[in-house]
């Protein structure tokens, strides 16, 4: 890791954070705006600019030497573009061009949400010590990512890993990707609360209906709400496994807010995964909560730009000055 300061950011379907770390993953200074997510791509990048300015605005500013950025997929990391899934005004941004303009030429560095929280995780978190790990954000959308033999693999866009557009029911609902029966058509939080609002489950009156509220209702033996985690939890486990008979992992890590639900998720997946697992190079596999939280993405993003700000490069973490 660098001496130097770098700047990160986290673009999710929901909020845009940025921060200030250093060359221990410390966060030291904090902003954040909510995505304009149904906006045009110029609302979009009006939040992205808001947080950079307001990182700027920090007396550490003048020691940052790098920005990393992780945002939700798919990116094109060798290109500098995204389409988040859940931003349809961004497809083919040229967000390395614009948020390098944005920091007055510093390197920028692009990957993946998942890939993000899969770097946090293997330096620092639940997946530490694991050679063969997939770690997985299930939060707004489903992403994920992949270390193979000890090193980060992000694959030549920087998507290896997106687990959540791997298609686990063949004749399931349309995917806004283009596809069907996606994990996340089944796992993300919003499709937890879809699916059971449609299962006839209700919000207590003045409550959102949101994953955590049909957590709520399953921890007290809702069995709609019961039933909409134990579909979500099938889901992760059917691509979870299919990732492992590809790949060898011997550990999966969850995070993201979906995870917050605790057992009400991660009981249900560890019995479906034994049922999809069944191959005796798979067995073994086990199941993890993410360590890092909500900075995952932050300091997954602080990482790849600390590697780029050294001077180093690893697979399609490409770094591009605003030119």
């Amino acid at each position: 890791m660098t001496d130097h300061l770098v700047a990160a950011l986290d673009i999710g379907g929901t909020k845009i954070a940025g921060a200030l770390a250093d060359d221990g993953g410390s966060l030291l200074v904090r902003a954040q705006r909510p995505t304009p997510a149904e906006g045009d791509a110029e609302s979009v990048m009006g939040a992205v600019d808001a947080v950079l300015t307001e990182l700027a605005s920090s007396p550490l500013w003048p020691g940052v030497g790098a920005l990393g950025i992780g945002s939700a997929g798919p990116v094109d990391a060798a290109a500098g573009t995204v389409s988040p899934v859940n931003v349809p005004a961004w497809r083919g941004f040229p967000l390395v061009e614009r948020a390098g303009a944005a920091v007055g030429g510093l390197p920028v560095v692009l990957v993946g949400d998942g890939v993000a929280m899969t770097a946090a995780e293997h330096r620092l978190g639940a997946a530490r010590g694991h050679d063969n790990a997939l770690c997985l954000v299930v939060s707004t959308g489903v992403g994920g990512g992949l270390v193979l033999g000890g090193k980060l693999h992000a694959g030549p866009t920087g998507n290896a890993g997106h687990i959540g557009h791997i298609s686990v029911d063949l004749d399931g609902d349309l995917c806004p990707c283009g596809a069907r029966g996606c994990v996340e058509r089944l796992a993300s939080g919003p499709n937890i609360a879809r699916r059971a609002v449609d299962g006839g489950w209700r919000p207590a009156p003045g409550e959102d209906a949101t994953a955590a509220a049909v957590a709520a209702a399953a921890r007290a033996g809702d069995p709609v709400a019961i039933a909409s985690y134990e579909r979500a939890a099938q889901a992760l486990a059917a691509g979870i496994a299919a990732t492992a008979t590809l790949t060898e992992i011997d550990i999966a890590v969850i995070g993201g807010g979906v995870a917050g639900a605790g057992d009400v998720l991660f009981a249900p997946l560890r019995r479906s995964l034994r049922a999809y697992a069944t191959l005796s190079f798979v067995r073994r596999l086990t199941v993890a909560p993410a360590l890092m939280g909500n900075d995952a993405g932050l300091v997954g993003a602080a990482v790849a730009a600390a590697a780029v700000a050294a001077g180093g490069r690893s697979g399609a973490l490409r770094a591009k000055a605003a030119r």
